[in-house]
């Protein structure tokens, strides 16, 4: 593979010394970006833009041809991609978002689920190879999976956008069963980022969406340990130097010190966190990513660069920030107010690397 002229973002997640604060964006190839929506209609289907490497590399690729100062790429692909390999028949329903055509609620159809054959997902890891190709050493490429607990949620539930009342139900009532499911998960998501490391990816990220909807002591018992299992079982190093590993709990920031235990380089922060004080509670153990409000990018590029500069200067001077969104990009936000935010990332991080 081509040697990477622009490896900040992975250093940053090492806590290494930077000449400022790398930047991507979560969810920036999607829906705000009108060459992404030209894609879709292209494609026919938002299911044909994943599976096919030619479509994905085409919308991983967007943002960083738009944005010179983006700092990394993350694979274009959905976390529903396991569920739907491990048999569960995954679509799209106009309007109402991803569902699928079976779910795992009968004892019998969850003592039968399986890891599943790695081939069936031979698409993701295609365009995992095409993307790192066509990047020719632009900036790193991220891999990335759902978390065994988040993709749990859509399996039980049967769809995104519920109460979660399905799953926490079995939680409480059944936990064999849950725990069943997650450990099945748990390792097809290790199997399935070992092939996206070795398929080209030089990062990989836990998408952790729904971790934040779980009682206190059922985040650890649910969530964070079979995410500490995954981390256990994943390739360290690839063409020469460490794969850095990214966690994510959107409204995790109340478990913050025990996810910096479980073997992450680096932790996501969604916008309750101030990052200063989170800076504070894990110490050097971890690199942090985050964490501007996306609804930000709705106003203007003022309200845009004041909000950056304030959590810049929260997190302060040193090594080992991400700057990034609290959560994915809004379809709503005008691409020149990401412009904005990028640029003052640029503007007013310089001055905490010297």
């Amino acid at each position: 593979m081509t040697q990477l002229k622009n490896d900040t973002f992975l250093r940053a997640l090492m806590r290494q010394p930077t000449d400022y604060t790398p930047v991507w964006m979560m969810r920036q190839a999607g829906r705000y970006l009108p060459e992404y929506r030209e894609s879709r209609k292209n494609a026919g289907s938002f299911m044909q833009l994943c599976t096919s490497p030619d479509f994905a590399t085409e919308v991983t690729l967007q943002p960083l041809d738009r944005y010179p100062l983006i700092d990394a790429a993350i694979l274009f692909s959905d976390i529903l991609t396991v569920p739907d390999a491990m048999g569960l028949g995954l679509y799209f329903a106009e309007g109402e978002g991803p569902k699928f055509k079976r779910t795992l609620c009968e004892e019998d159809v969850i003592r039968n689920l399986a890891v599943p054959d790695m081939t069936s997902l031979q698409y993701v890891f295609d365009a995992v190879s095409q993307i790192r190709r066509a990047l020719n050493g632009r900036v790193p490429l991220i891999g990335f999976s759902g978390s065994p607990w988040t993709l749990a949620t859509y399996m039980v539930e049967g769809k995104g956008g519920t109460d979660f009342l399905t799953v926490k139900r079995m939680a409480y009532a059944r936990p064999d069963l849950l725990h069943r499911i997650l450990d099945i998960t748990a390792t097809t998501v290790t199997a399935y980022l070992n092939a996206q490391i070795a398929a080209g990816a030089q990062a990989v990220m836990i998408f952790d969406s729904w971790g934040g909807a779980l009682a206190h002591n059922a985040y650890r018992e649910f969530s964070l340990q079979y995410m500490e299992k995954i981390l256990a079982g994943l390739k360290r190093e690839n063409e020469g130097r460490i794969v850095p590993r990214i966690v994510f709990t959107k409204g995790g920031g109340l478990w913050l010190e025990a996810q910096a235990e479980i073997g992450a380089d680096a932790l996501g922060l969604d916008w309750t966190v101030d990052i200063g004080e989170a800076r504070k509670r894990v110490g050097d153990k971890v690199a942090l990513q985050g964490n501007l409000d996306p609804a930000i990018l709705l106003s203007t590029p003022e309200a845009i660069e004041k909000e950056v500069a304030t959590i810049l200067a929260s997190y302060g001077k040193g090594n080992g920030h991400v700057f990034n969104l609290g959560h994915g990009i809004t379809q709503w936000t005008h691409p020149d107010n990401a412009a904005a935010m990028l640029e003052a990332v640029r503007k007013h991080s310089v001055q905490y690397h010297r």
